[in-house]
């Protein structure tokens, strides 16, 4: 499942060199993968009836392009791999011109709500990952 997210750069979001600054870009991302979990309907609450929270353990940005105040990107998030007890999702933002701006990969472990220790990936959300051979 890929989700795909709009949003328009705000003047706030603009450093001292005139574009969106560095860690703006994790925002983004982070925006980008809330609607992912939305979509798939792996709110906050179905994971912790579960007895999972998920924790952003790795994140990995490669600036491509800057983007300036009053553009409109677009933040895909797809799911990349999973392991036992974490998971890697593929994020990567665009302009308008549909070139790329940034892309991250982000790694997240599955914890257990109460002993707060990784624990297996629920099968829930473990469903959204391209089975491995």
């Amino acid at each position: 499942m890929q989700t795909v997210l709009d949003i328009i750069v705000r003047p706030t979001e603009i450093d001292v060199n005139g574009h969106v600054n560095n860690a703006k870009y994790l925002e983004y991302l982070e925006w980008g993968r809330e609607e992912w979990y939305e979509a798939g309907e792996l709110h906050y609450e179905v994971l912790k009836a579960l007895g999972v929270q998920t924790v952003t353990v790795n994140i990995n940005v490669n600036y491509r392009k800057e983007c300036g105040q009053g553009e409109r990107l677009r933040i895909t998030t797809e799911p990349l791999s999973v392991g036992r007890t974490s998971y890697v999702l593929l994020q990567q933002i665009y302009n308008e011109q549909n070139e790329r701006c940034a892309d991250a990969t982000v790694t997240s472990v599955a914890m257990d709500v109460l002993t707060r220790k990784s624990r297996p990936v629920p099968d829930k959300l473990r469903s959204f990952f391209p089975a491995t051979p």
